[in-house]
């Protein structure tokens, strides 16, 4: 049977009013998976796997063994920068997300996909690597470092377009992936991205220098899961 994925479009959210619904999701899934075989809440109150595609305003996030001196700048500067920061509980060092960036909140029950973390994590870069080369972008896996990369065989020229940085339990998963689209890349200068002090960050607007239409972006990652997921889409 295809399993179904639950999409919730929460455009321009609070990184911290996303993170409370991301746990409200994880947490009610891993409660039902001793009673029940489905898998995130919907309009009918059981429970699926969801998708949650969103933008936030400017916000540096530290993983749980990220380094807190990743982060360049203090808490003034942060103000007045527009920013916030937030110790988090996925992997992964620092990153940045804002406006411009699609960030990708995939709650899935991997046992109902068969796969294990490793393999969800090479799934979510297949969807990033797939979307990109429908903008003929050519991406690609560095072995050492999750995400994707372009020119990664250039180490002077090797930059990242998606960080990923996941939490999982009893095989549920939360947190994700950070997809540049347009996103203002200056916001990169305050940290060592990743935890990297040698290599760049780009994003689909600097790779083809014109503005890209963020909605036409998300429709081809939706299509992209219900590919290398094999699932549907079920769209709210």
């Amino acid at each position: 049977m295809q399993n179904k994925i639950q999409y919730r479009n929460l455009g321009l959210i609070e990184y911290k009013k996303a993170w409370d619904y991301q746990e409200k999701l994880f947490n009610y899934l891993i409660s039902g998976k001793s009673s029940l075989k489905n898998v995130t809440l919907n309009n009918n109150g059981k429970v699926e796997n969801t998708l949650i595609l969103c933008e936030h305003p400017h916000v540096f996030t530290l993983g749980k063994r990220g380094v807190s001196n990743n982060l360049l700048i203090n808490d003034e500067y942060l103000k007045k920068i527009n920013a916030t920061y937030f110790k988090t509980n996925r992997g992964g060092d620092i990153t940045y997300h804002g406006p411009g960036q699609i960030v990708g909140y995939p709650i899935f029950d991997l046992e109902k996909f068969g796969i294990g973390v490793k393999q969800y994590i090479y799934n979510i870069e297949e969807v990033i690597i797939s979307t990109l080369a429908e903008y003929n972008i050519e991406s690609s896996r560095i072995e050492e470092a999750t995400g994707v990369w372009l020119d990664k065989e250039k180490p002077v020229k090797a930059r990242k377009i998606c960080a990923i940085g996941v939490r999982a339990s009893r095989y549920v998963t939360m947190h994700g992936f950070a997809f540049n689209i347009n996103t203002d890349l200056n916001y990169f200068n305050y940290i060592n991205p990743c935890g990297f002090i040698d290599k760049g960050i780009t994003s689909i607007e600097k790779e083809l220098d014109e503005k890209i239409n963020i909605e036409e972006v998300k429709k081809q990652l939706i299509h992209k899961f219900t590919e290398v997921f094999k699932a549907e889409i079920i769209l709210s």
